[in-house]
């Protein structure tokens, strides 16, 4: 699938850049374009891809301080100048665009909604969000952000792939070097969902395309996705059994949500050389899906990868249910009555009975 991306935010600014490096090392060519969009100049002199800093008339490039609703007036300020950057990057080729955001900070949490707005309102290919959930171990301040960024952008863009801060981050690990390796976690999986489809060396027995993935994430709301990687067998009958375990170990433990998931539809792509793909196994493997996810919507497919490993790789689209979507909303209502400190002191806006969209 051909994008456009565009990072907001410090975290979303680092994801995108991340993705972009994976597209290119792999060749896939599957990012035609990308910026990264932040009220804090520091945040985006680090990067490789393309920069916008937004309400440098009134913040001088220092930030908006973890307040959501000043990052969402700097964008709407800015929007037509933001607009036509992204549109200058969006050719006939782009099948979608794609705002990786980290959901806890102040310009991520704020601009994002902001932004899928107005690009759904403008374009007729599908506007999707990556965003990441800030770890429990994080503060009051982020779970409000996130908790009212993410009900205005669930409501706004055509999907909003969500990634649990805390799925893939090992014990006892911080949380600095965490968002490193979560990083690289979810370039690879977005990575190689982009890549379904696109020409590369070797012939997929059952193809998976763009339209796939945009099928499986057209019910809108919250989705997610999965992968994990089993060494390979030498023939396809030694990896029926092989692409089943992978396809388990994607969804119970590789899921970018943890706890209990219930989806509408589902996308099943099996990675791996095409002459040990079985067919069998990864028919086996969709009906289990269809069973613990509850839909009848579940695609599968293969797509050919140099490797002696055989990769699942599990996209859910509309999700219904998540133990760890209900406890972090649950987080986020108590952190509205708890003291929250902002860089700009100003608390009082945060502390809410409700969680208000922005």
């Amino acid at each position: 699938m051909k994008c456009v991306l565009a990072g907001i935010g410090q975290a979303g600014g680092k994801l995108a850049d991340a993705l972009v490096q994976f597209d290119h090392q792999h060749g896939y060519d599957s990012v035609q374009d990308a910026i990264a969009i932040n009220s804090a100049k520091t945040d985006l002199q680090s990067l490789a891809i393309d920069t916008v800093l937004i309400g440098q008339s009134h913040l001088k490039g220092h930030g908006v301080g973890g307040d959501n609703e000043r990052a969402a007036e700097l964008m709407e300020a800015d929007l037509a100048e933001v607009q036509e950057t992204i549109g200058n990057r969006i050719t006939s080729q782009a099948e979608s665009i794609i705002l990786t955001t980290g959901l806890g900070g102040g310009t991520g949490s704020g601009a994002t909604p902001v932004l899928a707005r107005r690009l759904t309102a403008i374009y007729d290919i599908p506007v999707y969000v990556l965003a990441v959930l800030p770890s429990t171990e994080e503060s009051n301040l982020a779970h409000v952000n996130a908790g009212r960024s993410l009900k205005t952008i669930t409501n706004t863009a055509d999907a909003t792939l969500l990634i649990d801060n805390d799925a893939w981050r090992s014990t006892g690990e911080s949380l600095s070097d965490g968002y490193e390796t979560i990083n690289q976690q979810i370039a690879k999986r977005i990575g190689l969902l982009l890549a379904a489809g696109e020409p590369i060396d070797g012939v997929a027995e059952s193809v998976v395309d763009s339209s796939e993935v945009i099928n499986t994430l057209q019910a809108g709301g919250m989705a997610a996705i999965g992968y994990n990687e089993v060494p390979a067998g030498e023939s396809t009958e030694d990896n029926i059994n092989t692409i089943t375990a992978a396809t388990r170990s994607a969804f119970f433990s590789g899921l970018s949500l943890t706890g209990d998931v219930a989806a509408e539809s589902a996308l099943l792509v099996i990675t791996g050389e095409p002459d040990r793909i079985s067919r069998k196994g990864v028919e086996k493997s969709r009906r289990w899906l269809e069973d613990e996810t509850g839909s009848m919507q579940v695609r599968g497919g293969d797509f050919p990868r140099e490797s002696d490993q055989i990769g699942a790789l599990v996209v859910l689209g509309g999700v219904q249910q998540s133990d760890r979507i209900e406890g972090f909303f649950e987080r986020a209502k108590e952190a509205t009555a708890a003291p929250i400190e902002t860089e700009n002191d100003d608390a009082k806006m945060f502390q809410n009975d409700e969680l208000d969209g922005l």
